[in-house]
C-alpha cells in the first residue's frame, strides 16, 4: 500500500469513525448515564465487531451481501429495528444509573453484534474492501495494515464520546440530582438513533 492509499484509507476512517451513528451515541448516553466504566467494554466491543465484520466482509460476506439484496434487506430492517428498540428503552431512563437491564443493557458482545447490523459500519467495511483489498496481489499484508488502523480510529472515536459523555453526567444530573437535564439529554439521544433508523431504511 503506497502513501496516497494509506492518506486516502486515514481520511476515510477519520469521516466515518468520528461523524455520529449508532455506536458514537451509544457510547455517549451509556457513559453519560453510568458513567466511563460502565460504557468501557461497549467501546472496546465496537472495534473487535467492526474487525470481525471486515475480516467476514473479505472473505467473501460483503461479496453475498451486494449480491442478494434479500440479505443486505434482512440486515438493514434488523438494525433499525434494534436501533427503534435502543431509543426507546433510552428515552424511558429518567434518572442516573437507571441505564441497567431493565432499560439499556449493550454490553460487550451486544456491541460486537450491533456492528453486523449497522449499515454505517457495514458501509465501512465494503468500502475497504472494494477499494483497499480485494483483488489485490498484496491482500494479506493489506488486511494486516487495515485492520490494526481501524481498530485503532474506532476505539479512538468511542472512547471520545464516552468521555464527554461521562463529563457531562453530573451536570446531567441537574439540581438536586433531579435529573431533568438527563431526561432531555436521553430522549436528545434517542432521537439520533431514530434519526440513523429512518437514514438506514434510505440506503
Amino acid at each position: 500500500m503506497n502513501g496516497q492509499e494509506l492518506s486516502a484509507l486515514l481520511v476515510l476512517a477519520t469521516a466515518m469513525s468520528f461523524t455520529p451513528g449508532p455506536n458514537t451515541t451509544l457510547s455517549t448516553a451509556l457513559a453519560a448515564n453510568r458513567g466511563f466504566r460502565h460504557a468501557l467494554p461497549f467501546v472496546l466491543a465496537v472495534p473487535v465487531g467492526w474487525s470481525a465484520l471486515l475480516l467476514v466482509c473479505a472473505l467473501g460476506l460483503g461479496a453475498l451481501v451486494l449480491a442478494v439484496p434479500l440479505v443486505g434487506g434482512a440486515i438493514k430492517f434488523a438494525g433499525v429495528a434494534y436501533l427503534l428498540y435502543l431509543a426507546w428503552k433510552l428515552a424511558q431512563t429518567r434518572q442516573l444509573g437507571q441505564a441497567d437491564g431493565t432499560r439499556l443493557n449493550v454490553g460487550f458482545w451486544q456491541g460486537v453484534a450491533l456492528q453486523f447490523v449497522n449499515i454505517k459500519a457495514w458501509m465501512l467495511a465494503l468500502a475497504i474492501v472494494s477499494g483497499w483489498i480485494a483483488g489485490r496481489a498484496d491482500a494479506t499484508q493489506r488486511m494486516a495494515l487495515v485492520v490494526p488502523v481501524m481498530l485503532v480510529f474506532a476505539f479512538a472515536s468511542n472512547c471520545s464520546y464516552a468521555l464527554v459523555g461521562s463529563t457531562l453526567r453530573h451536570w446531567l444530573a441537574g439540581p438536586h440530582g433531579t435529573g431533568q437535564r438527563l431526561v432531555w439529554f436521553n430522549r436528545a439521544m434517542a432521537g439520533v438513533l431514530l434519526v440513523t433508523a429512518v437514514w438506514m431504511l434510505t440506503v
